[in-house]
């Protein structure tokens, strides 16, 4: 049996790395549709305070389009880091804004269901 050379390592490496593209892209996906649900067809159900989630729905998309932006970064850092052989970290400064405007619109769809009910 043979070792794998380190063509193998890198071509896994590489696939790892889409991998994780893709699964940026599905977080994008999430996000757009609950703007969609939230901002969109909820509207149409309720009685009274839509405007909160068409504010809520449009923060989502917001949302979305960072995350496609933040893998599309993402994807690129890696890729060059990979091509000089390198490893790049990713930064702390994205992970944590992306995690408070998920938090924030969380919570704040929470206190709107709530105010809702």
């Amino acid at each position: 049996m043979s070792e794998p050379g380190d063509g193998d390592v890198t071509r896994r490496t590489r696939l790892a790395a889409e991998r994780t593209w893709l699964a940026w892209w599905r977080s994008g996906i999430a996000a757009a549709t609950a703007a969609v649900a939230v901002g969109g067809v909820v509207p149409e159900l309720v009685e009274g305070g839509r405007t909160a989630y068409v504010v809520l729905g449009a923060g989502y998309a917001g949302l979305a389009a960072a995350v496609f932006a933040g893998a599309a970064v993402r994807r690129r850092q890696v890729e060059r880091a990979l091509d000089r052989g390198g490893y790049e970290g990713l930064g702390e400064g994205g992970v944590i804004a992306l995690t408070l405007v998920a938090m924030a619109l969380a919570l704040a769809t929470l206190v709107v269901i709530v105010v809702q009910a």
